[in-house]
C-alpha cells in the first residue's frame, strides 16, 4: 500500500505525460505481480463494489478525532472529498507500519468489508486506519468507498506496461480488453512477450475519433476521405468465434444477453468475424431517437413486448476480423470492401451497412451535413481511406464532424461544489427556464467554463445564496448562460417534462437579464426540430 500510495501521489502531482509514464514504469518494475495486477485494475478505471459508505467514514473518523458531527459535515462541505477529509481527521498512526502490498490490502482488508455488518465494518476500518499514514489512508479510503480516480488515462497505463514488457502497446491494449481478473497469472500473461491463446470472446480496443474543430478543407483532397453519417447509439463490437457469439459495448461491458436479436444474428455470421458498429433502435425502416434505446439499456431481462416495441439493429462500419484473420492494419478501403461483401451475404435486416455519403468537394459535403437533424444523426464521420484501425483516440485519420448543438438561454438557479481539485469551488450548476412566472429546472451542467470563469461564478454564488439544502445552494436568479446539448426529448421523470442530452455551458450571456432567458414553451419547440422528417 505504501508503494501504491506513492504512485498515486506521483501521478496526482504532475501534468507531464513523460513523468506519469516514468512513475508507472518504476512502480510496475518494482512490485510483485500480485500487486501490479490490482494496480492495473484500478488504474484502468475498474473498481469493486463499494465496501463502506462515505458518510460512515466521516462519522467514524470524527469519533476517533473527537470532532462533533456537525463540524465534520461543515469541514466536508469545504473539503468536498470524504476520503481526503477522513484521512486528515485521523489521529497519527498508532501501529508500526507494515510493508504489506496492495493485493493484501484489497483482498484481505477491502473486499471482505462488503459482507460485514456495520459493527464489524467499523472495527475493521478503524484497525486498518491505525496502520496507515495520512497518504495511505487517503488512498485506501478511496478504494473502499469506490471513489478511486487518479489523473492517468488507460492509454498511459498501456504505454507504461508496453515499456516494461518490451512489446507493442497495441498488444497490451488488446489484452486489457474484456473481462479479466487481477491475478498474478493475468499480469504475467499481460506483459509476456509470448502471444497466449486469447479468450475467444475478447474484443479489440475501439478506435475513437477527435472532434473536427476547423473547416474540413484543412484535411486535404476530398477523394482521400470517406464520409459516413455519425449515428447516435451505443458503440459496439459483435464477435463470432469458436462457435460462440459476443456483443461488447464500448465501455467493455458484455451485453449479449440484453440484445437477443443481435446474439441470434451473430450466430449466422462466419466463424472468425469481428464487426464494429452502432447499436440503434430501428423501427419501420428508420432509426429512432436515442431515448427509445434508453428504455432497454440496463435491463437484463427483455420482455417480448419490449422487443417488439423497440427492436434494435447493428449498423456496421468496420470489420476487424474476417475468417479468423485480424484486419486492423489493413487500409480502411479494403476493410470496407470486405464488410460490404459480408453484409450482402448475411442478408439480414438486423445487420445494416453504414451508408457512405458521396461527395466531390468539401462545399458539397457541407451542404449534405445540413441534413443531419432530419436524418436523426449527429453529423458526419470523416475517415481517411488509407487508415488502419487504430487503438484509442488518435489524431489524424478519423474525425467526427458534428452539427451545431441545440442551444437555450437559461438561468443559474442551483449550485453544488465539485469534486477532487474543484472540491472547494461551486462548479456543478442547475439551470432553469421560465414556465409562466417561475423558473423550472431544465438541465444540469458542469463543463464549458474556464478556471477564471468558474472563479467568478463561484464568487457570485457565495454572495447570492438564498437557501441551502445540504450541499445544494439556491442562487439568486441573475446569471444567464447559453447551454448547448445534443438531443432533446419528452420525459416524465423531469419537472419540466423535458430531458436534454449531454448539456454543457457554451458561454455566459452578459447581454441578457434573467427575464430575457428562454421559456419552457420555446424549449419545447426544439422537439419539432428533433423529430424525424
Amino acid at each position: 500500500m505504501i508503494a501504491f500510495a506513492r504512485l498515486f501521489t506521483a501521478l496526482d502531482e504532475t501534468t507531464k505525460t513523460t513523468e506519469k509514464v516514468a512513475a508507472l514504469v518504476a512502480y510496475f518494475r518494482a512490485v510483485p505481480a500480485e500487486d501490479a495486477a490490482w494496480a492495473v485494475y484500478f488504474l484502468s478505471g475498474r473498481k469493486p463494489r463499494q465496501g463502506v459508505a462515505a458518510a460512515r467514514l466521516r462519522e467514524w473518523a470524527g469519533e476517533l478525532a473527537g470532532v462533533p458531527g456537525w463540524l465534520v459535515e461543515e469541514c466536508y462541505d469545504t473539503v468536498g472529498d470524504a476520503a481526503e477529509l477522513t484521512a486528515l481527521l485521523l489521529p497519527p498512526r498508532s501501529v508500526t507500519a507494515t510493508e504489506l502490498g496492495l493485493s493484501h490490502w484489497v483482498e484481505e482488508r477491502t473486499l471482505p468489508l462488503r459482507t460485514m455488518d456495520e459493527a464489524e465494518k467499523k472495527l475493521a476500518v478503524i484497525a486498518a486506519w491505525r496502520e496507515l499514514e495520512t497518504r495511505e489512508a487517503f488512498v485506501w479510503n478511496k478504494l473502499i468507498t469506490g471513489g478511486f480516480r487518479v489523473g492517468v488515462s488507460q492509454l498511459l497505463v498501456t504505454r507504461a506496461l508496453a515499456q516494461v514488457a518490451g512489446i507493442p502497446s497495441d498488444t497490451i491494449a488488446h489484452r486489457l480488453m474484456g473481462t479479466w481478473k487481477p491475478t498474478p497469472a493475468f499480469f504475467q500473461s499481460l506483459v509476456s512477450p509470448e502471444t497466449a491463446a486469447d479468450d475467444a470472446g475478447k474484443p479489440y480496443p475501439f478506435f475513437l475519433a477527435h472532434q473536427l474543430e476547423g473547416e474540413p478543407e484543412a484535411l486535404g483532397a476530398p477523394d482521400e476521405w470517406q464520409a459516413e453519417w455519425k449515428w447516435d447509439g451505443i458503440r459496439a463490437q459483435l464477435l463470432r468465434r469458436a462457435g460462440q457469439s459476443f456483443l461488447w459495448s464500448r465501455g467493455e461491458e458484455l451485453v449479449t444477453d440484453r440484445y437477443p436479436e443481435l446474439a441470434e444474428l451473430a450466430g449466422t455470421l462466419p466463424d472468425g468475424t469481428a464487426l464494429d458498429g452502432e447499436l440503434l433502435p430501428w423501427l419501420d425502416g428508420r432509426v429512432q431517437p436515442f431515448a427509445q434505446l434508453q428504455k432497454r439499456i440496463g435491463r437484463k431481462t427483455i420482455s417480448k413486448k419490449l422487443l417488439g416495441e423497440i427492436p434494435v439493429v447493428l449498423v456496421v462500419y468496420d470489420i476487424l476480423e474476417h475468417e479468423g484473420r485480424e484486419l486492423r492494419t489493413t487500409p480502411l478501403s479494403e476493410r470496407r470492401a470486405l464488410l460490404e461483401s459480408l453484409v450482402v451475404a448475411a442478408n439480414d435486416p438486423r445487420l445494416r451497412l453504414s451508408e457512405i455519403v458521396s461527395f466531390e468537394t468539401w462545399e458539397q459535403l457541407t451542404e449534405v451535413r445540413r441534413e443531419s437533424r432530419a436524418r436523426q444523426v449527429e453529423g458526419l464521420m470523416l475517415k481517411r481511406k488509407s487508415s488502419p484501425y487504430r487503438t484509442g483516440r488518435v489524431t489524424g485519420d478519423w474525425w467526427k464532424w458534428k452539427v451545431e448543438p441545440y442551444t437555450v438561454d437559461a438561468v443559474l438557479i442551483y449550485a453544488q461544489k465539485g469534486h477532487g481539485k474543484r472540491a472547494a469551488l461551486y462548479t456543478d450548476y442547475t439551470f432553469g427556464v421560465w414556465a409562466g412566472d417561475r423558473l423550472v429546472p431544465i438541465a444540469k451542467a458542469y463543463s464549458g467554463l474556464t478556471d477564471a470563469e468558474i472563479g467568478k461564478v463561484d464568487h457570485f454564488i457565495r454572495r447570492n445564496t438564498t437557501e441551502s439544502f445540504g450541499p445544494v445552494r439556491t442562487v439568486k436568479p441573475e446569471l444567464v448562460f447559453e447551454l448547448g446539448f445534443e438531443g432533446i426529448n419528452l420525459s416524465t421523470r423531469h419537472k419540466s417534462g423535458i430531458a436534454v442530452r449531454f448539456p454543457r455551458m457554451l458561454r455566459q450571456r452578459f447581454d441578457k437579464t434573467a427575464a430575457e432567458a428562454d421559456t419552457l414553451e420555446q424549449v419545447k419547440r426544439l422537439l419539432a426540430v428533433a423529430e424525424p422528417a
